[in-house]
């Protein structure tokens, strides 16, 4: 048996495992919603992107607590955040509405499934960039555009909403549940197109590192609180909420910062 000590390097090298699983949670996320929306199954396919948006949250954490960031790891994140957050969405959007285009022959059947790829393609265009702009500027408080992440929160958990059919306190606001995909189809099209259009934007997001990476006021942790406190009594809705404020926090913080330059001008 062989009692040599194992090296500083070798116990390094094996740290890097650890992140990586994370980042193949995303991937296997991504892929299983997308296995599940095609046998229709379109809860436990949201259910599917949201736990890859868990992982992707905590594999950069984990690789930056670690000290176990590499090129690899950024570039395999990359690539399964288009499964995850490109792909699967657009997949899950257009099998429980969009492709309910081709009943209408004014639209054309095509419709659907352009829309799909408008969303699709926007979410490569967005990680791209991203990419290029961290290799160039490094970390930014701020995003340019919708992150993808939040863009695949709007529409999987929109469908979650539809399809959700459990009596919560929010219930009362939608109507009657569950909702089929041709009812919500003047809907789920435009909401499709104008998240997608978002992620290629020049609007400033806040990324919320400043949250992240030290102490904060009792009132944003209290906020966080009750989000998560919320989330858990009807969480399709207040998740597809919270994403959708999001999208909308962007043109709405610009709007202001434009309102208040023309005041001070």
């Amino acid at each position: 048996m062989d009692d040599k000590p194992v090296s500083p390097a070798a116990r390094r090298r094996g740290i890097y495992l650890l992140p990586n699983l994370f980042t193949t949670a995303t991937l296997f996320g991504g892929f299983y919603a997308i296995v599940m929306a095609m046998n229709g199954r379109f809860e436990a396919a949201c259910v599917g992107v949201l736990v890859a948006m868990i992982a992707d949250g905590l594999d950069g954490r984990i690789a930056r607590l670690t000290g176990t960031s590499t090129d690899f790891g950024k570039e395999y994140d990359s690539l399964c955040d288009m499964v995850a957050f490109g792909v699967a969405p657009a997949i899950v959007i257009y099998a429980f509405s969009l492709r309910y285009f081709a009943d209408y022959p004014y639209f054309g059947g095509k419709v659907g499934w352009v829309i799909a790829f408008t969303y699709c393609a926007c979410a490569a265009l967005r990680l791209a960039r991203f990419n290029v702009l961290a290799a160039i500027a490094g970390s930014n408080k701020d995003f340019y555009g919708v992150p993808s992440p939040t863009a695949a929160g709007v529409v999987t958990f929109f469908v979650w909403s539809c399809v959700d059919d459990s009596r919560s306190l929010f219930v009362w606001i939608a109507g009657r549940v569950p909702f089929d995909g041709d009812d919500v189809l003047v809907v789920a099209a435009p909401l499709t197109l104008l998240t997608a259009l978002s992620m290629v934007t020049s609007i400033r997001y806040n990324s919320f590192k400043k949250v992240e990476g030290g102490p904060v006021r009792f009132l944003t942790f209290a906020t966080v609180v009750g989000l998560l406190a919320l989330a858990t009594v009807d969480p399709p809705r207040i998740l597809f909420l919270v994403a959708f404020g999001y999208v909308l926090s962007g043109p709405i913080s610009a709007l202001l910062r434009r309102s208040r330059r023309s005041s001070a001008a």
